[in-house]
């Protein structure tokens, strides 16, 4: 199988996976800070707050993330035209940005609320006890100790979320399996090369990622470990 002949579409692919890498980075982010604020309000005493993020994470984990993308691709100029009467387009990059930080946000969400509700709530007494605010319980104690469980879920989600990326095609973002898709048509000989170099590149990012994840699980369980080992002796 010869794969010189795809040696000038690297440049493409490599514009296309810098694409990839920015959505997915940005969209990530975005999607594990607001899926932290609902996490905080469905864990809230508030009543309100609680059924506003249940029914968020519900809604969003019940529909394809691809109809997101298409609904605020082709849904918001039209509203954002009734609102202020002028045509304001929204670019291909923002409309999959946007859909996948709201989309992912309900997924990190509950791997989020799973990590704290691990947490003995001895921990958010003694906090207070000390003379904390629930800020700052959540921010120095509780959050550090629930990354530690919420780790694995984590990765997981974010290995989904870099194939996930590749679905900005059906708006025509140049992310690389568009570019790849884009190549394929042009030289139409090379699919199987073509296609195994975009399967490689895949494999590299998402295997990558998850090396990492399982070097810095070790290196946080190691503390907590020296930790129990000096308790029991």
């Amino acid at each position: 199988m010869d794969f010189s002949g795809i040696v000038p579409a690297l440049p493409s692919l490599w514009e296309g996976m810098l694409m990839t890498l920015k959505l997915m980075v940005l969209g990530v982010l975005g999607g594990v800070a607001l899926g932290t604020v609902l996490a905080l309000m469905r864990l809230s005493h508030s009543k309100l707050l609680s059924n506003i993020a249940g029914f968020y994470v519900n809604y969003f984990r019940s529909i394809p993330l691809l109809l997101v993308i298409t609904w605020f691709y082709f849904a918001v100029p039209f509203i954002l035209r009734w609102i202020t009467g002028e045509d304001t387009p929204v670019g291909a990059f923002t409309s999959c940005l946007v859909a996948f930080m709201m989309f992912e946000a309900a997924y990190y969400c509950e791997i989020v609320r799973a990590g704290i509700q691990a947490i003995p709530k001895g921990q958010m007494g003694a906090a207070q006890a000390l003379g904390m605010t629930y800020g700052q319980t959540m921010r120095l104690v509780i959050l550090p100790q629930a990354l530690r469980h919420m780790l694995p879920s984590l990765v997981n989600q974010l290995v989904s979320s870099i194939k996930e990326t590749s679905l900005g095609y059906i708006i025509g973002l140049s992310e690389v399996s568009f570019i790849a898709t884009q190549i394929n048509t042009l030289v139409f000989t090379l699919p199987l090369q073509i296609y195994c170099v975009l399967g490689l590149t895949y494999f590299v990012l998402c295997f990558g990622l998850s090396r990492l994840a399982f070097v810095l699980e070790r290196r946080l369980a190691a503390p907590a470990q020296g930790a129990a080992q000096k308790a029991s002796s």
